[in-house]
């Protein structure tokens, strides 16, 4: 039963959507504010519960097309473990518990959480994915905001340059995330009739967009210094890490997407990770240098 409902939540992706969360409110809290556990914890469990419920609300919304392709014919709705309508009513209460517990801790987390699951359960599922090949962008933004909601819990000033470069990171990394898993995947996005970029306009111009997407996600990070605070942290860990992911990169495309893919998604990964928390370390480093 934990099982079929981790893979209905998607349990790794919301973890994931948490941990970015918490880059968020760590990067936006301030200072000289007094730290509060309970609120703390509320912000985990808003943002599990209204990933979670989003996740699973997605696969009621999708458990007929899950069923045409093989990657995801063996999900719980689409194989038959657990009934579209039970599904629904658990996403359901998850999304009013997870939206209930953020607005507590912050109104405009909350609001942001919302505007999340409309543009990922409404805008992109019922519209975007179906009929535009290049969904993936728009649908970036409700990937990205879950470390916008971490931040406005902190602080409601999410229009600010520390809160954009978070929002950049994520919105960026997003789409040779997706391209390179929709190439891997070709065949079962055509089968369920989903207009993929790799499917509708073929490898040249998928290589050709996950490169432009990649530069720029390079570009925002190297550019970090405009947006927030950096030290000697940043050239350490930034610099090292874009190199590694460019030629990543290089290799992939010279192979015409046929080799090393596995090797440039993790790096694009793993730089993500770094590229968040690289704003948190230089905030808060001093609490460890003055405890030396």
């Amino acid at each position: 039963m934990l099982k079929t409902y981790a893979d209905l939540t998607k349990f790794g992706i919301v973890v994931f959507s948490v941990l970015t969360g918490l880059v968020g409110y760590a990067t936006g809290f301030q200072i000289e504010h007094t730290f509060d556990w309970i609120l703390f914890f509320k912000v985990i469990a808003g943002i599990y519960c209204i990933s979670s419920g989003s996740l699973a609300l997605n696969q009621v919304q999708e458990w007929k097309l899950d069923q045409k392709m093989p990657r995801t014919a063996k999900r719980p709705i689409a194989s038959g473990k657990i009934k579209p309508a039970a599904a629904g009513i658990m996403a359901l209460v998850l999304i009013f518990v997870g939206s209930q517990l953020l607005f507590e801790v912050q109104p405009v987390a909350g609001w942001v959480g919302l505007f999340c699951i409309f543009l990922y359960n409404v805008a992109y599922t019922m519209w975007w994915k179906r009929r535009w090949v290049f969904a993936a962008v728009p649908g970036a933004i409700p990937g990205a905001l879950p470390v916008t909601i971490g931040y406005a819990a902190a602080n409601p000033d999410i229009f600010n340059a520390e809160s954009l470069y978070l929002f950049l990171i994520m919105f960026l990394w997003q789409m040779p995330h997706f391209w390179v898993l929709a190439i891997k995947y070709k065949d079962d996005y055509a089968k369920g009739g989903i207009p993929t970029l790799p499917v509708a306009l073929g490898m040249d111009r998928s290589l050709f967009q996950i490169g432009l997407y990649t530069f720029a996600y390079v570009g925002v990070a190297l550019a970090a210094p405009l947006f927030v605070h950096a030290s000697w942290m940043f050239v350490l860990l930034t610099f090292p890490f874009a190199f590694k992911l460019l030629q990543e990169f290089y290799r992939y495309y010279k192979s015409n997407g046929t080799e090393r893919w596995l090797a440039f998604f993790m790096w694009l990964n793993v730089s993500m990770l770094v590229f968040l928390v690289i704003p948190v370390i230089d905030k808060w480093n001093f609490l460890f240098i003055s405890s030396n």
